[in-house]
């Protein structure tokens, strides 16, 4: 066995570089079934981000279904999901460019199916029998008010639309029951987020497909409902939170019923459509994810007996649940394996691996294996995260010496770090910087009660969850109190900017499309999130000296560390303005600080150039704060004040 280097941390020569991440990795989801046939999506740093749907045969023929520069994306809440849906081996799609529907048969061009016009569409279904597509609508054609959502039929031939139900400000998840009679849906309306709470209606159905009669039949403003599916006898699923725990339940004889109840998460927060996470078997067992201490499990429950039996699998995070024969079809992802498509034999618990994320693999020895911790933190509670030690078979630290800390917040708030292989985690582990991915009070997977803890508190709860998880590792002995870092995208950006402005723990910061004034948040962001700082924060304009107070931008004067700023310049959820004033206040300070704009990109980046930049100018930058010299020949970014 050879001896390791020993070399600063930091300094470590790493196998996982930023060009392997930008163009060596897949982003995989969204599995449909249809017939034997099985559906993914596909988004391709190489091709610009571009969504690709791809169909696998029962031989094992794999093919594009939209060729470029076809982009299957739809842009309804901005954050989109629900891209697409298969009937008979004929695909619907929305294309990113236009927002049109298209439908693309095999081995033909895809034609579109609607007109032009500021109209979006996602998360549909077939009703077959009548000849359209159930879907939701969200018109932009006045620009002057905010969009309209509601719920449409298109037919399937002329692309003619029906409105079936509207009136509320938010609609998802149209499904229409096996027999065509009904159709069930979610709304919610403002200030909600669909995690607060939302209500889940039922309609019948006449034989030309308009609503005959309608009710609410679960759900309210505080009871968060998901993913409602029919299963093959008519009987109506869904996910509530009614008991503080996302469960899954039915509706019998008009009573709802609880199925399989448990401390555990069935769901999550609907940030995008087309979310999956149970699916009905043709036995009739229905098979479910649910997450329970930071990692994923899938169950088998018996609709009969209500008999759960958990199965065990080589995966900690695991989505995308559907059926085919026989089998489950999902996405699934280990710590030490790229995120993959597989097929489950229900039967023989055989898994095949339809497509891997990557097929480029990483020698074990360059991994970081993650570990969950739970560490004390403000009044007197408990917070959690997963902490990456850093870990090469080539190198070492010096002797005495700690590493460096990465302390990464995640984006929403509400959402959630999970410890299936990232990449963009082992980038820093393998060069000699530990990492702790923190799931502050306001994530999911730990019940409503824990999601609550950011109400009225955005700012501070996840600040102090940050701060304390670095200083939890600190008295491990496992990270260096002088060389903290903290990071974040999106919400985790305004987490990252809150730590630098209202506490001093940390050394350098790097906030990716991050907010820094609350009030312009408040006053132009997008429909879905307009109201979202409501319960984070308070009511705009009311509580205004609260935005004030809790606004970055307004407390540069208590930054006293380095700063790097990453933005898309086409960012509709958090506009350029946020990063652009955050630099020039901090740099007129003369602080270091350096901001990197991309045009082109959006809210997260999908260029395979802009995600190499992007890594590569953070690598940098951190490197000359902190004073280590990397591995890496990468580009200097240019930094102010240093």
């Amino acid at each position: 066995m050879s001896r390791k280097t020993i070399a600063p941390y930091g300094s470590w020569k790493s196998p996982i570089t930023a060009a392997l991440i930008a163009s060596g990795h897949l982003k995989l989801g969204d599995p449909h079934v249809d017939g034997g046939d099985i559906y993914w999506m596909e988004t391709r740093p190489e091709e610009g981000g571009r969504a690709v749907i791809v169909r696998r045969t029962p031989d094992g023929a794999v093919e594009d279904v939209n060729p470029p520069p076809f982009n299957a994306r739809t842009r309804v809440h901005e954050y989109g999901g629900g891209d697409y849906l298969v009937d008979r081996g004929v695909v619907y799609f929305s294309n990113f460019a236009d927002q049109r529907v298209y439908r693309a048969r095999s081995g033909g061009a895809p034609e579109p199916l609607t007109p032009e016009g500021a109209m979006r569409f996602a998360d549909g279904v077939i009703d077959r029998d009548r000849g359209r597509l159930v879907c939701i609508h969200e018109d932009h054609t006045n620009p002057e008010h905010e969009p309209v959502n509601t719920v449409v039929a298109l037919s399937t031939e002329s692309g003619e639309p029906l409105v079936l139900a509207s009136g509320n400000d938010f609609y998802a998840a149209p499904r229409i029951s096996p027999d065509g009679g009904r159709l069930a849906w979610l709304t919610w309306n403002h200030p909600n987020m669909p995690w607060d709470g939302t209500e889940l209606w039922v309609a019948d159905l006449d034989e030309r497909g308009g609503v005959r009669s309608q009710a609410c039949v679960a759900g309210g403003s505080a009871e968060s409902i998901l993913q409602p599916e029919w299963s093959a006898d008519g009987t109506l699923h869904f996910i509530s939170d009614r008991t503080g725990w996302w469960n899954l339940y039915r509706i019998r004889a008009g009573e709802v019923e609880g199925l399989c109840p448990m401390d555990a998460e069935f769901g999550g927060p609907q940030w995008v459509f087309g979310l999956s996470y149970y699916a009905f078997a043709a036995d009739g067992r229905i098979v479910s994810v649910y997450e329970r201490d930071g990692r994923s499990h899938l169950l088998l429950i018996d609709s009969e007996t209500l008999a759960c039996e958990p199965l065990d699998l080589p995966y900690t995070r695991l989505g995308g649940v559907r059926t085919a024969t026989g089998a489950a079809v999902l996405a699934a992802g280990a710590p030490a394996e790229p995120t993959a498509i597989v097929s489950l034999d229900l039967s023989t618990r055989a898994i095949t691996v339809l497509k891997r994320s990557s097929d480029r693999p990483v020698d074990p020895g360059y991994l970081s294996m993650p570990e969950s911790i739970t560490f004390p933190t403000g009044d007197g509670r408990t917070a959690h995260a997963i902490h990456y030690p850093p870990c090469n078979c080539d190198c070492t630290g010096p002797g005495g010496e700690r590493p460096p800390l990465l302390v990464m917040s995640h984006g929403g708030p509400t959402a959630a770090s999970h410890s299936a292989y990232n990449p963009a985690i082992q980038y820093w582990t393998s060069r000699g910087i530990a990492v702790v991915d923190v799931n502050y009070g306001g994530s999911t997977g730990y019940g409503r009660a824990y999601r609550e803890r950011l109400h009225g508190r955005w700012g501070i709860v996840d600040v102090e969850d940050c701060v304390n998880a670095a200083r939890h590792l600190v008295e491990c002995g496992a990270a260096d109190p002088d060389r903290l870092i903290v990071r974040g995208g999106s919400a985790g950006g305004y987490t990252t900017l809150c730590c630098l402005a209202f506490t001093d723990a940390f050394k350098a910061g790097a906030s990716y499309y991050g907010v820094s004034d609350l009030e312009i948040l408040a006053r132009e962001t997008h429909k879905f999130e307009s109201r979202y700082l409501d319960r984070l924060v308070g009511t705009y304009p009311e509580h205004r000296d609260t935005y004030r107070k809790r606004s970055p931008i307004d407390h540069v004067d208590s930054f006293s560390c380095a700063l790097i700023l990453f933005q898309g310049l086409e960012d509709e959820v958090v506009p350029p303005n946020q990063s652009q004033r955050i630099f020039e206040a901090v740099g007129a300070k003369g602080l270091p600080v350096a901001y990197v704009a991309f045009p082109g990109e959006q809210h997260g980046f999908r260029q395979s150039a802009n995600i190499r930049r992007a890594l590569e100018a953070e690598l940098d930058f951190y490197a000359r704060v902190l004073g280590f010299e990397p591995a890496d020949a990468v580009e200097p970014v240019q930094i102010e004040n240093l």
